[in-house]
């Protein structure tokens, strides 16, 4: 399939979506042109708009703050909103790319597992066709997740059959409106086009990030279970994807003065994937004004490269922003699955469980590659509290500006008992996040609301 044939196929699955209609009812006309052979389904996966993920919680999260009341006001009505957490994130503008992309990259999973039925496909077909089934069944699930997680509440195992989730589009039928399903419906089906995905996918990490892997899906599975609170179960798939794929980069080897420190599919990237929405205040190297999280800076040791890597001052301003991460040359930052997560999951759910030397010896393997040479000191001893507590605030350091990670963490650790409270400050007025605050969920856009006449969130 050449460039011209594929932005056809691109263009007629999403010919109305930007005509300001609400996502679940575009209606492209697909009777035009439709892939023929796996290479066409195969170059419909690799577009690079798949698996792009919502800004809004890092627009939200306490990673940095505004100094000044002129910054923030010079800011978009979204990132204003999300920024202080009003009921009305939006305030008028249309917030297409955090609700619909994901549902755009559903629309071409759909498409390409209902195209697949009726491709015959040949014994020597059958591992690609495997594969791309295997990648089709991945970017569902990863893209029903990013969804389930903005959009709706924190999963809870006592409510999941009474709350909702979010719309689950199954079929590339762009007629078809779909109510938003129970929280466990949604959670269930995440889980079942992730089992699909394992059963399809190689146990090789592919050059090419963009393409899942089986590592790639036992790492969303972590990141999924560690979200539900199954403490258990997340630390086996974390172990799964790191019997298949450990690799972890010496941050010693890393350029610490560029710029851009990490290539793009770096070795410890497992799945590529990307913020959706460029609101300027999320942006690696932004040029808005935001500063990073005094306390967050404090928290790194003399000898820790993480806090010279992730991070930069801008010589005019003063300002400490984050520094482009492992989405390489590009500033719109990592929402893909890597190495190091995975190894703080591990350690996490060790910790959490009783396994405190599994736990310890799982952050001294990450974080002996984070600090200079010679000078990390093993973290050895403590009680379960005390390693626990250790391995979140590594998390917290090690995951910067990240798939929203933190305010993932910040909705998960309040469900846990936290009790951690944020607050912000603009001019003379002070904002105030409480823990498991409705406010930890973000609204369905408007136009979705109107459109598909679904139920909105409480804020």
């Amino acid at each position: 399939m050449n460039l011209r044939r594929l932005t056809w196929i691109i263009s007629l699955l999403f010919a109305a979506a930007g005509c300001g209609k609400g996502f679940l009812e575009v209606r492209p006309n697909t009777n035009v042109l439709t892939p023929t052979s796996l290479n066409d389904y195969q170059m419909m996966l690799d577009y690079f708009q798949l698996n792009s993920t919502s800004s809004l919680p890092q627009l939200s999260a306490d990673e940095y703050y505004i100094p000044l009341e002129r910054d923030w006001a010079a800011l978009t009505p979204t990132e204003r909103n999300a920024y202080v957490w009003e009921a009305d994130v939006y305030g008028g503008q249309y917030a297409r790319d955090d609700w619909n992309v994901p549902y755009e990259s559903i629309l071409y999973a759909n498409s390409i597992l209902d195209g697949l039925k009726e491709f015959e496909v040949g014994e020597s077909d059958r591992n690609q066709y495997d594969y791309i089934r295997g990648q089709a069944y991945f970017v569902r699930a990863f893209s029903f997740f990013d969804l389930v997680k903005n959009f709706a509440d924190p999963y809870d195992s006592r409510t999941a059959d009474r709350k909702l989730g979010v719309p689950l589009k199954l079929s590339p039928n762009v007629d078809e409106l779909v109510p938003r399903a129970t929280m466990e419906e949604t959670y269930r089906q995440i889980i079942s086009d992730l089992q699909s995905a394992v059963a399809l996918l190689p146990p090789e990490v592919s050059s090419l990030r963009n393409r899942a892997s089986k590592p790639a899906a036992y790492a969303l599975f972590a990141r999924l279970y560690l979200s539900m609170r199954e403490y258990d179960r997340a630390g086996l798939f974390a172990d799964s994807c790191l019997a298949l794929y450990d690799k972890l980069i010496d941050y010693n080897t890393v350029q610490l003065n560029s710029l851009t420190p990490f290539p793009v599919d770096n070795d410890e990237c497992i799945f590529r994937a990307r913020y959706a929405a460029g609101y300027a205040a999320t942006l690696y190297n932004t040029s808005a004004n935001i500063q990073i999280s005094d306390e967050l800076l404090q928290s790194y040791d003399e000898y820790d490269l993480r806090r010279q890597l992730y991070f930069v001052q801008n010589a005019n301003t003063k300002l400490v922003k984050a520094r482009r991460g492992y989405t390489g040359p590009s500033n719109y930052p990592f929402s893909g699955l890597a190495t190091d997560e995975i190894y703080l999951i591990r350690a996490e759910c060790a910790a959490r469980t009783g396994n405190l030397e599994a736990a310890r010896e799982s952050l001294n393997h990450l974080l002996e590659k984070r600090y200079a040479t010679g000078k990390y000191v093993r973290f050895e001893g403590g009680d379960n509290a005390s390693v626990l507590q250790k391995v979140l605030e590594e998390r917290r350091k090690g995951l910067v500006w990240r798939a929203g990670l933190r305010w993932d963490d910040l909705r998960r650790l309040n469900m846990e008992g936290a009790g951690i409270t944020i607050t912000r400050t603009i001019g003379d007025k002070t904002y105030v996040l409480e823990p498991n605050s409705p406010r930890y969920t973000f609204p369905i856009p408007d136009q979705e609301i109107s459109m598909s006449n679904l139920e909105q969130n409480i804020r």
